[in-house]
Parts: C-alpha cells; sequence; structure tokens
C-alpha cells in the first residue's frame, strides 16, 4: 500500500466535493501542494465553474475547506507523469476513498481524468456521472486538467467541471 506523499491530503467532514487527481508530479511534490505545475488547469478551472469566489493558487489548497471542497490523490508515489505509474501505486486506493466516503461523507468524488478513476477502479469510465457509488458520495469523471491533455480544449474541460457543480450547488 502506498505511504502517504509530500503532498498532503486537503480532507475534512461533510465536503460538497472531494476533488482526486492522479498522483502528485514534481511541481506538486516540490510544493507540497496540489496541481502545482503553473500550466496545470486545475485552479482556473475551479474559479471558471464557480467552485471558488476567486482564483486561488495551489498554496492556498487549504482554504477550500471552508468552501467544502477536498481534494486528495489516487496513487500517493511522485512521479514525472502519470504514465510513469505501476499498477502496485493504487493498490489499496479503492478502500482508502472508500474509507473517505464512509468518514467524511463527502457528496461528491470527482476525479481529475479518466487513469485517476481507472488507476482505482480499473475499466475505462466515460466524463460525468459513474453508477458506481462509494457510500452515500456520487463519483463523476472529469477531463485530466494536466498540461499534457492539452488536446481537449478549454470550453469543453469547463463545461465538464460545471456540470459537476450543478451536482453540488
Amino acid at each position: 500500500m502506498s505511504t502517504p506523499s509530500a503532498v498532503p491530503d486537503v480532507l475534512g467532514p461533510d465536503l460538497d466535493v472531494v476533488f482526486c487527481g492522479i498522483n502528485p508530479g514534481r511541481f506538486s511534490h516540490e510544493a507540497g501542494a496540489h496541481f502545482a505545475n503553473p500550466r496545470n488547469d486545475f485552479w482556473r478551472l475551479l474559479h471558471a465553474a464557480g467552485f471558488t469566489p476567486r482564483l486561488y493558487g495551489p498554496s492556498e489548497q487549504f482554504a477550500l475547506l471552508p468552501l467544502r471542497i477536498g481534494i486528495t490523490n489516487a496513487a500517493y508515489r511522485t512521479t514525472p507523469g502519470s504514465g510513469d505509474l505501476r499498477k502496485a501505486d493504487f493498490e489499496g486506493s479503492a478502500a482508502r476513498l472508500e474509507r473517505i466516503a464512509l468518514d467524511l461523507r463527502p457528496r461528491v468524488i470527482g476525479f481529475v481524468g479518466k487513469e485517476a478513476y481507472r488507476g482505482v477502479f480499473g475499466g475505462r469510465a466515460p466524463h460525468g456521472l459513474q453508477a458506481r457509488r462509494l457510500g452515500a458520495a456520487a463519483l463523476f469523471v472529469l477531463p485530466s486538467t494536466s498540461p499534457a491533455n492539452a488536446a481537449v480544449p478549454w470550453a469543453e474541460r469547463l463545461s465538464w467541471f460545471a456540470k459537476l457543480r450543478e451536482l453540488v450547488p
């Protein structure tokens, strides 16, 4: 089972949404913060979709908790890219997310990228709301916000973030 990384979970009880990235990249590891690569669109999409009243940055990740937003990762190991992850890096991740769902009771767990969802549960999942649940938490798959996913246009990524936002008004 993976051990926690230099990037801490941002979690608390009764959150509206917990965003689950795939794993920390080098920028995030060095900053000790989620989605820290300046070319990653996560923080901009969070604001543009209406989750935050202003643009927050990675160093402000714990300021999301009063907004009822949390962040974790599917795998804890830092890698140069998600393609460097191994199946073993996801060992125990489904049970860990289920424990988060049962203990902290978020309304939705939003996977930031299809590969984050696939790493946890296996198989392929389309973007959007999934049939599977963890406890009472709905599961939602978003496009990756990584610079490596730049082929997916901003408007399309924003559309999926906005659909998730509609689930947690």
